[in-house]
Order: structure tokens, then sequence, then C-alpha cells
């Protein structure tokens, strides 16, 4: 109940325009992966899903956001299901130690996500790591073609968001009304001897080129 209410505030603050570029084969597991401009992007994507795909779906959402307080705590644990990564903003010794750190932080967050596609379960991620401005894509990073390689079954659905970054703007509490775009592209699958790079690359351009794409709206 309160994730279907949460999903209609979503829905209506958003005023989204949502369409399908082609609907995705029912019943399969999917990597949702997205541009990402604000922290109400995931809501946003996880909002206009239909229900059964919501209920199997998880959002990939940084920890140190989530855990801040209880009411993010509880909405992430309990409604979003998060899967929380730690991305050890929290002041790492320089130099080797601190590349070590980083690459153990993202060996492990790479284990949690294969982990729940492993349980047959769909994500939703954000390749470039961190916010954009909403206009420019920066390159992804590697976890996409790692999850690609762990769950080749799994269809993977670009996504790209418009305005959701005035929606809630960085360093904003409360969201402001605004029309927002989301539009969900064609599945793509890593080929048969693609390069890490070249899926990344492939995987970045689904996106960039969604921007304006027209689509049947969803239903």
């Amino acid at each position: 109940m309160i994730a279907a209410l949460i999903a209609g505030f979503a829905r209506v603050l958003t005023g989204g325009s949502v369409r399908w570029v082609e609907d995705p084969s029912p019943g399969r597991q999917r990597v949702y992966f997205a541009n990402h401009t604000s922290h109400a992007d995931f809501v946003a994507i996880w909002a206009a899903l239909p229900p059964e795909q919501r209920r199997r779906t998880r959002p990939v959402a940084a920890a140190e956001y989530w855990k801040r307080n209880a009411l993010r705590r509880y909405l992430a644990k309990r409604v979003f299901r998060a899967v929380l990564i730690d991305r050890g903003n929290g002041g790492t010794t320089a130099g080797v130690d601190a590349a070590e750190s980083a690459s153990r932080r993202g060996r492990e967050a790479i284990e949690q996500m294969v982990s729940v596609l492993r349980e047959g379960e769909s994500l939703i991620i954000f390749p470039e790591g961190t916010r954009g401005d909403g206009v420019e894509t920066a390159p992804f990073k590697s976890g996409l073609y790692h999850l690609a390689v762990a769950a080749a079954e799994a269809e993977l659905i670009p996504v790209r968001l418009e305005n959701l970054n005035r929606v809630l703007p960085k360093g904003e509490l409360i969201p402001v009304p605004v029309v927002a775009r989301l539009t969900f592209g064609a599945p793509i699958s890593l080929a048969a001897g693609e390069t890490r790079d070249a899926l990344l690359e492939r995987a970045r351009e689904s996106v960039v080129t969604l921007r304006h794409t027209q689509g049947p709206p969803a239903r």
C-alpha cells in the first residue's frame, strides 16, 4: 500500500511523460540503466514501471544518502528494497591506500548487484556513477559490463531522464513539481566477443539517442 501511494505521488509530482520505444518482453529480468541527475531519478523510474515489474525491481543507490535518517532508511529498506552501495565518501587515506579502497568497494558493489540478479530480480542502475547536469551524459563505469556478463539472460534497458534535476535540484530537500520525461528504449545485450569499452560506449549512446525520441506512451 505504501509503495503504491509513493509511486502515485511520484508520478503526480513529476507530471512525468513516460514512453516506451519498445515494450520489453513480459516477465523478463531486466537491468534498467539511465543518465543520473538527482536523488529523485530512481524513484521516478521505479514509479513508472508497471506494478508487477516494480515489485521485482530493486534500485541501486548511495548508502550515505539513504541511511542519513530514519525515514530514508525505512523507505530504502521497506518500500524501495534498494541495494545500498557504500561509495566511501567518508574520508580515505590518500594515494595507493585510497585507490585500493575504492577498488575494493567497487568489487563489493558489483557482488551485491550480481547477487540480486542471481535471485531473479531486476535492477535500476546509473552507470555514470555520479550526478550530471541533465544535458551531457558522462562515460559509463564498468559495472554495467560486469552485470551483462554475470546475467546474460537479463535485458539491458536504456532509460533517458529529462528535467529530473529540476524536480529535486542538488542540495535541495523538497521536490518541486516540474514536468519530467522518461523514455524507455529498446533492450540491448552483450554481443559475442564485444569488449567492455565497446559495450559501455554503445550503452551510453543508447541513452543519449533517446533524448526527444518519440514512442508510444505507457499504458
